[in-house]
Order: C-alpha cells, then sequence, then structure tokens
C-alpha cells in the first residue's frame, strides 16, 4: 500500500504537486491585486484572458473564486493526506529519509556545540572540568540515544555496541546506552504477516496452527514469535522488521559523513572504525540463513560439551528474512534470582561459559560476538536435570585468521604469566604499537599495576574497577586511536570480552581465576595443535604431546590448589599452618 501511495504522487497525471498548488495559488493572488501590468499579462495563457474577462468588470471576483477553490481542494489534499499518514500503520514519519537524516544531522551538531563551548572556559584538569566533562557526557549520550530510539534500525544496533563497551568508553555512555537492549521498536502484526507471506509464499494461518501476535522479544533487527506447526511441534519465528533492509545502507553512509564530520572538529576522536565494523557486519546479520548455518556451525564445534544447546534450525519454512527455530525456554544468564529459584550454581554456570568461549577463540577462532544476556538463556534440561547453557542468535560471527589467533594465543599467556616483554611483543604484533600498555589493560580490563603483578593473582577490587571505568573516560582519545590501529578481529573479540565481563559481574563471579584457567587450558592446547601441523617428525610431535600434557597438568593442579583453599576445610587448614609456622624474627 505505501508503495502504491508514493506511484501516486510521483504520477503527474493524477494529481499536482503540493509544491505546484501552492505556487499556482501565490500567482493567483498576484493577478487579482498586481492591476494590468505587461509581465504578468504575459505570464496569463491568452484562453484564460478571455475566460475571465480580462480587463472587463468582474474579473476579479472570478478569480478570487477560482485561487479560493484552489486552496479549499489543496487544504483538503493536505488535511487527507495529514491524517492518512497518521492514522496508517505501515506508514511512519520516521521512516522518510528527509526526516532520518534531519534528526541525526541535528543531533550530531547539538553534541558537538555542546563539547567545543562547555568546556572552554575551565581549566583543563581541575575537578570542576571532571565534573562539568561527565555532564556533558551525560547529555550526550542521553541525546545520542534518544536519536538511536527514533531511527531505530541500525542505529539502534550502533547504539548496543557502544552500550556494551563497558571498559573502553565513558560510563556515562555505556550505562546509558545499554538500555536501548531493551528498548528497541516492535513491528506490528500487520508487517509480521506481510514479511511471512512476501518470503513464505503462505498465510500466517496456513502454516502455523497458532501463532502468538505478542513477541517473546524485539531486537533492532527483527523480533521473534512462538508458533506452534501443525505437526505439533513448538518452534521459534523469527521476523525481520520489514523497513531495516532497505534503510541500513543509507543509515550507515549517513553515519560515516557524520563521524567523518566530527573528525574534522576533533581530530583526535576516530570512530571510524565503529562505521567500518558496521558497515561489514550488518548485511551478514540481516541475512538469515547465515546466521542458520552459523547456528548449525557452532552446534558441531563444540558439541563435545554436553552442557550446552543450541536450538535446531528448520531449513523448510526459513529465508534471508525469516528464520525457524526449535522452542527453548530459560532465564537469562545475568538473572541470579531465577538460578536460585532452580538450584543453578553461578560459578558453574560461570566457568562453562568461560570454556565454550575460550574453545571458540583460542581453539576454533569462530567466535559468537553477541553474548549479552537476552542471547545467553540458562536452564535446567527437562529431560535429565543436567543444568544448560542455551546459546540464541548467531548472526554475528567472527572468524579469525590462524595468525591473529595464534599471537592472540601467546598474548594471553604472557599477561596470566605477568612475561612483560612478550605482552609488548605480541601487544605490538596485534597492531598496538607504543600504546601496549592501556592496550593490555582493556583486553584484561585490569590496571597497570595489576597487569604488571599477573592478572592471576589477584582478585579485582571495587577501586580498581572503578579506577578502570574512569581512565575509560580520561584515555578516550587514547582508545579511540588504539581501536582504529588495531586489526578488525579485535574489535568484535574487545566486544565480547566487556560483554561477558558484564555477566560475571552480574552473577558475582568475576573475581574467580576460572576464566583464566579456561583460558590457559586453550592457549596450551592451541599452540601445541599448531606445532604438531608444522612439523613431519614423530619424534618431534610425541615431544610437543609431552610438553603439552605436562602444561595441563600443571594447571590442572593449580585449578585442584586454588579450590582446596577457597573451601571451608582448605580456609580451616591454611589458618592453622599459618599459626603453627614460626615467626620471623
Amino acid at each position: 500500500m505505501g508503495l502504491g501511495l508514493q506511484a501516486r504522487f510521483k504520477d503527474p497525471s493524477r494529481t499536482t504537486s503540493p509544491s505546484r498548488l501552492c505556487h499556482s495559488v501565490g500567482r493567483s493572488t498576484r493577478r487579482e491585486v498586481g492591476g494590468v501590468s505587461g509581465e504578468e499579462d504575459l505570464w496569463i495563457p491568452q484562453h484564460r484572458k478571455r475566460k475571465v474577462g480580462w480587463g472587463k468588470p468582474g474579473w476579479t471576483d472570478n478569480m478570487a473564486r477560482r485561487a479560493l477553490k484552489i486552496v479549499s481542494w489543496t487544504s483538503m489534499a493536505l488535511a487527507s493526506s495529514g491524517f492518512y499518514l497518521y492514522s496508517n500503520k505501515y506508514l511512519d514519519p520516521n521512516d522518510f529519509g528527509a526526516v532520518r537524516i534531519g534528526r541525526a544531522v541535528a543531533t550530531t551538531a547539538v553534541i558537538s556545540y555542546d563539547y567545543l563551548t562547555s568546556l572552554r572556559s575551565v581549566p583543563y584538569g581541575s575537578e570542576e572540568y571532571a565534573q562539568l566533562k561527565s555532564k556533558v557526557h551525560r547529555r550526550s549520550a542521553e541525546r545520542l540515544r534518544e536519536l538511536c530510539c527514533a531511527n531505530r534500525g541500525t542505529f539502534i544496533k550502533v547504539g548496543q555496541h557502544l552500550g556494551a563497551l563497558d571498559y573502553l568508553l565513558p560510563e556515562e555512555y555505556t550505562s546509558t546506552l545499554k538500555v536501548l537492549h531493551s528498548q528497541a521498536p516492535q513491528s506490528s502484526m500487520q508487517e509480521i504477516q506481510q514479511v511471512i507471506r512476501e518470503d513464505l509464499g503462505k498465510e500466517i494461518q496456513d502454516l502455523f496452527q497458532s501463532f502468538e501476535d505478542t513477541p517473546l522479544g524485539a531486537a533492532s533487527l527483527a523480533q521473534v514469535h512462538k508458533a506452534v506447526l501443525y505437526d505439533g511441534r513448538t518452534v521459534a519465528v523469527k521476523v525481520q522488521h520489514p523497513k531495516v533492509q532497505a534503510q541500513s545502507s543509507k543509515d550507515i553512509l549517513l553515519m560515516e559523513v557524520l563521524v567523518g564530520a566530527v573528525k574534522q572538529l576533533f581530530p583526535e576522536f576516530e570512530f571510524m572504525w565503529l562505521v567500518d565494523e558496521a558497515k561489514k557486519n550488518l548485511p551478514l546479520e540481516l541475512d538469515f540463513l547465515n546466521e542458520g548455518r552459523n547456528a548449525e556451525k557452532v552446534a558441531e564445534m563444540l558439541k563435545r560439551f554436553e552442557f550446552l544447546k543450541v536450538p535446531r534450525i528448520y531449513w523448510e519454512l526459513s529465508t534471508r528474512r525469516v528464520l525457524l527455530m526449535e522452542f527453548v525456554e530459560g532465564g537469562q544468564v545475568n538473572d541470579k534470582a531465577y538460578m536460585e529459584k532452580n538450584q543453578i550454581d553461578v560459578n558453574e554456570i560461570s566457568r562453562q561459559l568461560g570454556k565454550m568461549y575460550s574453545e571458540m577463540i583460542f581453539v576454533n577462532g569462530f567466535v559468537h560476538c553477541d553474548p549479552h544476556p537476552g542471547n545467553v538463556l540458562v536452564r535446567k534440561c527437562p529431560e535429565t536435570g543436567k543444568v544448560e547453557i542455551i546459546l540464541l542468535d548467531h548472526g554475528l560471527y567472527q572468524i579469525l585468521t590462524d595468525e591473529f589467533r595464534l599471537d592472540y594465543c601467546h598474548l594471553w599467556q604472557a599477561l596470566i604469566k605477568a612475561d612483560m616483554k612478550r605482552v609488548k611483543k605480541y601487544s605490538q604484533r596485534l597492531g598496538a604499537g607504543e600504546l601496549y600498555p592501556l592496550f593490555a589493560c582493556m583486553l584484561t580490563a585490569r590496571s597497570w599495576d595489576s597487569v604488571n603483578k599477573g592478572i592471576g593473582r589477584a582478585p579485582v577490587t571495587a577501586n580498581e574497577d572503578v579506577e578502570i571505568r574512569n581512565n575509560a573516560a580520561t584515555y578516550l582519545p587514547q582508545i579511540s586511536q588504539l581501536l582504529n590501529k588495531v586489526p578488525r578481529q579485535m574489535l568484535l573479540i574487545l566486544k565480547t570480552n566487556d560483554l561477558l565481563r558484564g555477566i560475571e559481574t552480574a552473577l558475582s563471579t568475576r573475581a574467580s581465576a576460572s576464566s583464566f584457567l579456561n583460558m590457559s587450558r586453550c592457549c596450551t592446547r592451541a599452540l601445541a595443535a599448531h606445532k604438531k601441523k608444522k612439523t613431519c617428525s614423530l619424534l618431534k610431535r610425541i615431544q610437543i604431546s609431552f610438553e603439552e600434557s605436562l602444561s595441563l597438568w600443571q594447571i590442572n593442579l593449580h585449578e585442584l590448589f586454588l579450590r582446596v583453599r577457597g573451601s571451608w576445610l582448605g580456609n580451616w587448614i591454611f589458618t592453622l599452618l599459618y599459626w603453627l609456622s614460626p615467626a620471623p624474627h
């Protein structure tokens, strides 16, 4: 219907454009009040001069009536159009390009002006400057959030990406933009029916025995409905918002222009990496067939983990915009109350999540890059009673090259062992340059002091967490420069790291050393597999396997030591040994 309406307005044979109507009214008025000027005499067609009796008594009344009629019809047409746009669910003024562009340009201009003028008169580095800068950050983040909510689609997706960078961007931005995960727009049921009809060629009632109108959840690009097939299977139906596909490329181009303009005003802030990532990843996320293939690949890749559940894909009713999956229920991974109610151990969930992602990153180089709580569910399996992690939304994966993956393995081993020479070496190999200390802090979300001591030797304290968040605001220009320099593969890894840390923080398991131990195991296995692959000598392979087994045995022994020490019995033994040990002289 919307396309038909546009076609009617574009066809000059059907109606007159509003601008031409207004111009005609203006000309008619000029003839009424302008007298008999030679210029206007040339403008009036000859047949109209004769018809209205040009220059004769009564011509003014005739022209006034004609002008009044045109104005009346124009007003009625505009009023009817306005009422139609207001009442029609398919047409939203927010979807018109001029409105979206104008809103984005205006928001960018206001934010830039705020930064340029608000901090000008305050001494740099003073307490007043810090307080004022925090207020500007907050105001700007709120304006950005409002823009994302209004323009929807791609804007919400990019806003969610920024909101996930807890330890890379100022807290004012991340806390404000984080709510975009729960403020995604919903498409109407008519729009959902339209997409299903266009892609599957049938009406909803012909495909499903029942289909819930209210979505289970809505995201920036799609929403999910619960349905039942005629063979009795309960399924989740993921349907893409109908306007996202058409708007996405224009939105990214607009962001590219605006980010470039901001860079001219603030040369030290380089956020083109964000646009580049959206440009590369959004087409993949909008292809639901690609998402289905990713789901099956990761399920096969991690099949040795019995705790992992990836919903099955039903290909016979899946297209680029509609994805049919097995329906699986569970609580969000950060919902401690749900876990307590269902007797699920949060420490076990945290360990399993760490195992799963370490395997993806270090061993396979195929990484699910959107593990926000809505995409990671937990439950007790109805059949077995065992705890399961349900991994959803497989649209965004990062494929790591072998060179990047192995350098990343070496870097994490160096960070865990506090080997600062190798930290510098492999940070620089990954593009950090002389900003390698900042890079190490960004990767680990730890202070430089903790990195030097060894991140596995001391737990994260509340004071250190506050220090890291404050430093994110202080070093924002350097962080943006660094993100522009590192390989593109690193950007989604950093986002994934921050999302996983957010889950650990919500579960109060972040101080646990288990995540580092899982990383160490996976790094050891990945590097050993690479060495074995490169050598043809059987003796050398046996030697590599022996060294690998020894390293894994040491890691397991260290984990056992930590578990014993953390238990009440271990605490009692260590306290007793402390009191029995001789006091130093």
